[in-house]
């Protein structure tokens, strides 16, 4: 009897890397691709097949698994709007992970089953430490028995995964999430920034937090963060910055108002502009201090 074929797996960034190295560990058989070399060599050296293109991953897999950055990405490995696009997703399952504009999704989805191929957008909540730990959620949309299919395949980098209906509603529920996350996180960097404006002991601040009404692991991650001035990248400013964008963009399209969001999405575009675009979104308290040196 043949070996059944790998899982492909294309997109080996911040949050690609760990969750195919999570993959291997489960003992999944896995083939990969990366633009750039050094990614794709610790995928090599942990047991993957390595492609040669993603042309390779297509005609060697039947389930594929995209963690892209952007819509563009995603449309250049799938060979979309070209007379490969057909060849590589006809019988094939793709599963994209990348959070993506809702509705270029769904415009993916018919692009997708009009080639004869299935597809399931699966993005993630979680940031590259859940990542590495195997606790990302994972929200699932498409046809039910494609979801169905699919879900012990992203298991082993998940601590829940959750079927949301048809696509798009994976990729909204994911941006109804963002949004919370996204506002938490910037109003703790601006309580953080006026406890020390106001000269009290930080660390001492963060210990109160941590065993308060308002406590989560992601809190208690940021502020530990931003108490040792650590802001290696988990979720960079500029995946932020985009994520928001996302939230924002759907809330209009809806006709709903986002006015924290508004204030969020200015906020981390004025930290991305003092260069602070691969730090981790904490940096956002960077762009507050700048406010509070304008105002004295």
């Amino acid at each position: 009897m043949s070996a059944a074929p790998p899982l492909g797996f294309i997109g080996l960034g911040t949050m690609g890397e760990p969750m195919a190295l999570n993959l291997l560990k489960s003992g999944q058989p896995l083939m990969v691709w990366n633009r750039s070399d050094a990614k794709r060599h610790i995928l090599g050296e942990a047991g993957a097949s390595v492609a040669e293109s993603p042309a390779e991953v297509f005609a060697q897999c039947d389930s594929i698994i995209l963690m892209l950055t952007d819509a563009t990405a995603t449309d250049a490995v799938l060979g979309r709007g070209s007379g490969a696009f057909e060849d590589r997703v006809r019988s094939r399952t793709i599963i994209n992970m990348a959070t993506v504009e809702p509705g270029y999704s769904k415009g993916l989805e018919v692009d997708i089953r009009a080639g004869g191929g299935r597809y399931v957008e699966a993005p993630v909540s979680g940031s590259r430490k859940p990542a590495e730990a195997a606790e990302l959620v994972a929200m699932l949309a498409g046809e039910a028995e494609d979801v169905a299919a699919v879900r012990h395949l992203i298991t082993p980098m998940c601590k829940s995964t959750v079927p949301c209906g048809p696509v798009p509603q994976a990729l909204l529920m994911k941006l109804a999430v963002n949004l919370f996350l996204i506002t938490m996180v910037t109003g703790l960097a601006e309580a953080m920034h006026f406890a020390k404006r106001q000269g009290l002991n930080v660390a001492l601040f963060a210990d109160i937090l941590s065993v308060g009404p308002m406590a989560s692991d992601v809190s208690r991650i940021k502020t530990a963060k931003m108490v040792d001035g650590d802001f290696a990248r988990q979720a960079s400013i500029t995946d932020v910055l985009k994520n928001n964008r996302l939230v924002v963009e759907a809330a209009r399209e809806a006709g709903i108002a986002s006015p924290l969001l508004d204030a969020c999405f200015a906020l981390y575009g004025e930290t991305q502009m003092l260069g602070l675009g691969d730090e981790d979104m904490i940096a956002v308290i960077r762009a507050i201090e700048h406010r509070t040196s304008a105002v004295l």
